[in-house]
């Protein structure tokens, strides 16, 4: 009869009990010399250079929702409910709250991270997060962020909130995609959106604007551009053209820009009657430098 039982198997089972019965007695002593532990210290970890929130204001939010910590049995301490707090703060995306056995209490901060600046249609400012979320910007702290304005009717209730237009949904998958890639983040030093919604690039070198359009084949468009900036812009110049409109995806339509006005930024609304002329460059012919037919065509506005 004693054969037939699998000892094996009995001891096995028999070890897993004891393991159980030791992790339930740890974990009860444990719970009894936490209700008798005092905080002794409050640490907080914000990573970042980039700091919207100060170790201040979590000190200031601690004792407005907890009163002093230190000195207090863990305990009696809700960390939830400090997590809660401290997380309705608009500039943190996340915190978590803990306690160790030598009674420290640590507050970890991820703050969020804004990829873009928008100034809309009634000079209302916010930051559009890498989350694709509004959130409002800061006294203690401005971010070194594309900046977008122009025809943007974006409303920015001051909360944390999602995007409801369409224009503000293209402009954080542009800046985003601009994040992404490191050329285009050193070379785009803003974004705006003129009369006919079109998104327009404002380039740091060069005095042309490059029409996006909307955010639609971002990749296809920007690699035009690239292969563009390579093969034609060397033989041209910088300052050649007045616009490069790359929103249609298979081909690029270039506006020369006056004479007298190559000196003259594109920051400023400039309306200008003249005719001029525009090269409209199909996608083979960006390998073979600038070709195509011309035309004239009246030039709009510039920023």
């Amino acid at each position: 009869m004693l054969k037939r039982i699998n000892w094996k198997l009995v001891f096995k089972c028999f070890g897993w009990v004891v393991c159980l019965a030791g992790l339930v007695a740890l974990m009860s002593f444990i719970g009894i010399k936490k209700k008798n532990i005092l905080c002794t210290d409050v640490k907080v970890l914000i990573p970042g250079a980039d700091n919207f929130i100060e170790r201040e204001e979590i000190d200031a939010i601690l004792k407005q929702g907890q009163g002093s910590l230190i000195g207090r049995r863990l305990n009696d301490i809700n960390f939830e409910k400090i997590e809660r707090t401290i997380k309705s703060n608009p500039f943190i995306a996340f915190a978590k709250v803990y306690a160790d056995m030598d009674g420290a209490v640590h507050i970890e901060i991820q703050q969020r991270q804004p990829i873009l600046r928008v100034v809309n249609a009634n000079d209302q400012d916010f930051y559009i997060d890498m989350n694709g979320l509004k959130m409002p910007v800061s006294s203690n702290f401005t971010a070194n962020v594309l900046v977008a304005n122009g025809k943007i009717l974006e409303h920015f209730s001051g909360k944390v909130d999602t995007l409801i237009t369409g224009i503000a949904k293209d402009l954080y998958k542009t800046a985003f995609y601009i994040k992404q890639d490191t050329l285009w983040e050193a070379q785009i030093e803003q974004v705006f959106v003129n009369d006919k919604n079109d998104i327009e690039l404002i380039p740091r070198v060069g005095n042309q604007r490059i029409i996006l359009g909307n955010a639609d084949s971002l990749d296809v468009k920007m690699r035009n551009l690239l292969a563009f900036y390579k093969q034609a812009m060397p033989k041209v110049g910088w300052d050649t053209y007045k616009t490069i409109n790359i929103k249609y995806t298979n081909q690029i339509v270039c506006e020369k820009a006056r004479v007298d006005t190559l000196s003259s930024g594109v920051k400023k609304e400039m309306p200008v009657k003249d005719s001029n002329e525009t090269k409209e460059i199909g996608q083979d012919s960006l390998t073979n430098g600038i070709s195509g037919k011309t035309n004239n065509n009246k030039l709009n506005k510039s920023i």
